[in-house]
């Protein structure tokens, strides 16, 4: 082999050295992202009570329904969408809250809990319900817009949406469903600027709660996120708030 054929070898040889090298630093960060989230603080959830009993089914590893204690199925459905990079059974306390008030809550485990993995995961799922007449979509922050990305497209299976912590992205303005928004006052994580901008994908007559005391992590149990206001109320004290307000929504449409 002549030089010049030696050297155009080894530069070769360097080119795809420094290629896999930075394809494994991509995989090894991508692998550390994805498996960098915040916990469901399983102490605090098992604390959590409920006035009214609660059955509790795990429909399959990425569904889990939570439902009032009963033979009967309620008229009300809410699939739940998680917040980005966050457990899925966090938000237990709040949907059993919910179906403790008479409502069947449906939990949906994200894949590398990013809703932005699998926007279509309620697909299918009111249909293994027929008895519920009235189906909500809704969710936590990323969770929340990744819903309304879905019902956008899919908006006559649903009565409406629910934002919590969150925004819709998507143009839900001439749907004619119902939206209610929540977020706690002390939220820090929630993008006001975006926030309010987004207030025109919505339909005119939405209803926004502003949560007094309230922060982006305690609609859920993990615990404190980076970023986040500190809240002047309890995480059961905003789980319950919030479940009274979309119970209260429910019962104006």
């Amino acid at each position: 082999m002549s030089k010049k054929g030696s050297n155009n070898k080894k530069r070769r040889i360097i080119v795809w050295s420094i290629i896999a090298a930075v394809l494994l630093i991509l995989v090894i960060g991508c692998g550390s992202y994805l498996g960098d989230y915040y916990r469901g603080d399983r102490v605090a959830i098992e604390m959590f009570e409920t006035e009214n009993p609660v059955e509790i089914k795990v429909l399959s590893e990425k569904i889990t329904v939570y439902r009032p204690e009963g033979e009967e199925l309620p008229g009300n459905g809410f699939i739940f969408y998680p917040g980005g990079k966050v457990e899925a059974i966090a938000y237990e306390p709040l949907l059993k809250a919910l179906a403790s008030e008479g409502m069947l809550c449906v939990l949906v485990e994200m894949p590398f809990h990013l809703a932005v993995f699998d926007m279509d995961a309620a697909e299918g799922i009111p249909e293994q319900f027929p008895e519920v007449t009235n189906w909500y979509l809704g969710g936590h922050s990323l969770g929340g817009s990744m819903a309304a990305s879905y019902l956008a497209d899919n908006a006559t299976d649903y009565e409406g949406l629910i934002l919590l912590g969150s925004y819709s992205t998507a143009d839900l303005s001439e749907t004619g469903r119902s939206v209610l928004s929540v977020y706690g006052s002390e939220d820090k994580v929630l993008n006001k600027e975006n926030y309010e901008e987004d207030k025109e994908n919505l339909p005119a007559d939405f209803t926004e709660i502003v949560i007094e005391g309230g922060c982006h992590a305690h609609f859920g149990m993990y615990g404190a996120q980076d970023g986040d206001g500190t809240p002047t109320i309890s995480n059961k004290e905003q789980i319950e708030i919030t479940a009274d307000a979309v119970m209260a929504f429910l019962e104006e449409e």
